[in-house]
């Protein structure tokens, strides 16, 4: 990605928390929007109250990429890949995160923020937020995500 400021929508639950907070700080003082969908304390969230319409925002053009986060990192990503436009990718790596965005066209980072140190979290969100989508025999592969479904369905 450019150096441009981006629109960046962060959300998650309870056990993520602390590492949203912590990124939202990290992507403000870098000179990004940001659009938190919560939770606003450590109390107990369900992630899908955050998660659904932080997916409908990026999936009306709100929001650049979306960063999310929950103990595991999985039911956030199962939650934003309902939608036919999100491609979550789980990184519990920074390189992970990379390649989410290089071969997979990621448009969602989820964070296991119980399984992943802050320090790395940064790096992953630094790497996805300036790694560009390579294109060529990945495009392919991107493509048969939405529309290859048609035919093993039913």
């Amino acid at each position: 990605m450019q150096d441009k400021t981006l629109n960046v929508a962060i959300g998650g639950d309870h056990a993520g928390f602390s590492l949203k907070e912590r990124i939202r700080e990290f992507l403000t003082s870098a000179g990004h929007q940001v659009t938190d969908y919560g939770p606003d304390s450590d109390a107990s969230a369900d992630y899908p109250d955050q998660v659904h319409p932080l997916a409908a925002g990026l999936s009306a053009g709100k929001h650049d990429f979306g960063i999310i986060m929950c103990g595991s990192g999985n039911g956030v990503s199962m939650t934003a890949n309902k939608y036919p436009d999100i491609r979550a990718a789980l990184s519990w790596k920074p390189e992970i995160a990379r390649l989410g965005r290089a071969h997979n066209n990621a448009n969602v980072l989820a964070l296991p923020a119980r399984f992943i140190s802050e320090e790395d979290a940064l790096e992953a969100v630094q790497l996805f937020l300036h790694t560009a989508f390579e294109g060529g025999r990945h495009q392919n592969r991107v493509n048969k995500i939405r529309s290859g479904m048609t035919g093993f369905i039913g």
